[in-house]
């Protein structure tokens, strides 16, 4: 059996969240069950943006979903293609057999319930199946999964990302919230001279949480990661790189941090945003949020 062939998991994938989890796990499973590569097949941005020319606020940046992909997963082969005009002028048709198996040599497909892809949306779950028994081809189409009585969805998680609903997103992620970005120089006020602090430039077109303060957890390029105080400066918006602030402020680090790329994620709204007064008076509730970040982390389940 040629090791080109590929189980190819379809979708968007923003957030990776539980719902894609069902997809992805099955995946590997069909995958294994044929001894051939599990793969994932993405558009680089949002088809309906495209479509619509209207912007679209991602959870994630393409890199996030890849790595989400990835170290969730394991599926290492994250197929992410540019969602251009020839991609949106495909038919549904010709998307499966021209794309999917011709280019990509996928033997089996796995798709959610609410699938649509091809020109004008026109491919669904139903006609998938059909299509796929036509070819010979494996295919799964995977029921909506539920947390507490709502379909977990993409749309849903934005919206309590927007919001700070930081650690009901997290429940429907089944991940914490993650957000990577290079850091710059900040503005090296108050935070610094307590810990080192890392203000991230944020990718185009990424939501950031509602403005406040949050429990995160930092990781280096080198895989060691600290607990992070994180200051979200303005109410969420798709970022033009200086509209926002996400600044972290990462506890028993040593070192510099800027030019580094650093993978934040998000457990807990701490608090909303507050002016002080005065440098002691901040310095006094960074302390403060230091030790409820520390004290978030030594009890179970984190």
């Amino acid at each position: 059996m040629s090791i080109k062939e590929k189980v190819i998991a379809l979708g968007f994938f923003d957030g990776v969240h539980l719902g894609h989890a069902a997809l992805l796990r099955r995946t590997v499973e069909a995958a294994s069950q044929r001894g051939v590569a599990p793969a994932v097949f993405t558009f680089d941005r949002p088809p309906k943006e495209v479509v619509t020319g209207v912007p679209c606020p991602l959870i994630n940046s393409p890199e996030d979903r890849r790595e989400l992909v990835r170290r969730l997963y394991g599926i290492q082969e994250v197929i992410m293609v540019p969602f251009d005009r020839e991609m949106m002028t495909t038919s549904w048709q010709d998307f499966v057999t021209e794309i999917l198996v011709g280019r990509y040599h996928a033997v089996h497909l796995v798709a959610g319930h609410d699938h649509h892809f091809g020109h004008k949306n026109q491919g669904s779950p139903e006609l998938l199946l059909e299509k796929c028994a036509e070819l010979g081809l494996g295919c799964d189409i995977i029921p909506k999964v539920e947390v507490g009585g709502i379909t977990v969805s993409s749309t849903y998680i934005r919206r309590l990302v927007e919001l700070g609903q930081i650690s009901r997103a997290n429940r429907f992620l089944g991940h914490p919230h993650t957000l990577t970005g290079a850091v710059r120089h900040g503005r090296g006020i108050g935070s610094s001279r307590l810990y080192p602090t890392a203000n991230l430039i944020i990718p185009p077109h990424v939501l950031v949480p509602s403005h406040g303060v949050y429990v995160t957890r930092a990781t280096l390029p080198d895989g060691v990661s600290y607990a992070a105080v994180t200051n979200v400066g303005t109410r969420p918006t798709v970022n033009n790189g200086t509209d926002v602030t996400v600044e972290a402020c990462l506890l028993d680090f040593e070192g510099n941090l800027y030019g580094k790329t650093l993978r934040l994620e998000f457990f807990e709204h701490l608090r909303d945003e507050v002016r002080f007064d005065s440098l002691d008076a901040l310095k006094a509730q960074i302390a403060a949020d230091a030790e409820a970040t520390r004290q978030y982390f030594t009890t179970a389940d984190h």
